[in-house]
């Protein structure tokens, strides 16, 4: 079976919209209930996130669900084990983990890969990652249970780095929209275009997703106008805090972001 991230990009005509949670965040059973409803809404890929004790990448909004869902007992076994259920339960979305390196190194690398193509996973995003280090230890178990590793890049990165990146890339570039954490915008600068406009300039062959900062309809036109399609986190996390109805609730929220965009 051909991976469900490539088999997105190949059939996707509009721009991808790719929604990021943390498992097991606000309660810790809503990971399976959030992934139906993400789909109903018609999201194109989620990413789900490894509840970590020191997400040092991320903002406040994110660093908070990591806690509220450590604390209320989500594990890397029991989140392995919702995606299971997830694909029980008929959603076809592809999902991609994305965490640090620290709980599936303790987890044990070669297991957490095995049991995640096993449960349904596509990809997996660990930005703390080295590059090298994923092309010299890690790839071969990696590949081989049909899973995709997606490298991040960000305004700074050199040229010839984003090029070993793509190089390396078999799905998509996960393009960091700013050098900071995770959190939601209003809008980007004429900057941050600019660094959009660069990178599809530059002819990659993976496709390129834009994440933080992404927060509002203005702001996923602005990511979308250069890219294959945009991340949504933050915004996302922190309005689940306030949601009262999943199902309803979501479908608003990923209808105010994109409009008539790609649907």
């Amino acid at each position: 079976m051909k991976n469900r991230i490539n088999q997105l990009f190949e059939t996707k005509t509009g721009p991808v919209l790719s929604v990021y949670y943390t498992a097991g965040y606000p309660h810790l059973g809503d990971t399976v209930s959030i992934a139906h409803a993400l789909e109903d809404a018609g999201v194109d890929m989620i990413e789900i996130g490894i509840p970590f004790s020191d997400p040092v990448a991320d903002g406040p909004v994110i660093q908070q669900s990591n806690k509220v869902a450590l604390d209320n007992g989500m594990t890397v076994s029991r989140l392995l084990a919702q995606v299971r259920e997830i694909r029980q339960a008929g959603v076809k979305l592809p999902v991609i983990l994305m965490g640090y390196l620290n709980p599936v190194l303790q987890y044990g690398v070669e297991r957490f890969c095995i049991e995640a193509g096993q449960s349904g996973v596509d990809g997996l995003i660990l930005p703390d990652l080295p590059l090298q280090e994923y092309e010299n230890l890690y790839r071969p178990v990696v590949v081989s249970q049909g899973l995709r590793n997606v490298f991040l890049i960000s305004p700074t990165t050199s040229v010839s780095r984003i090029q070993q990146i793509d190089a390396a890339s078999a799905s998509f570039i996960y393009a960091v929209s700013a050098s900071s954490t995770t959190g939601a915008k209003k809008e980007f600068s004429p900057e941050q275009v600019d660094y959009f406009i660069r990178l599809q300039a530059m002819g990659l062959k993976n496709p390129l997703l834009v994440g933080f900062g992404i927060s509002n309809h203005a702001t996923f036109l602005q990511a979308t106008a250069h890219t294959a399609g945009a991340i949504v986190g933050s915004a996302f996390v922190q309005a689940l805090a306030t949601m009262t109805n999943l199902s309803v609730d979501i479908r608003n929220f990923v209808v105010s972001l994109r409009g008539d965009a790609g649907q």
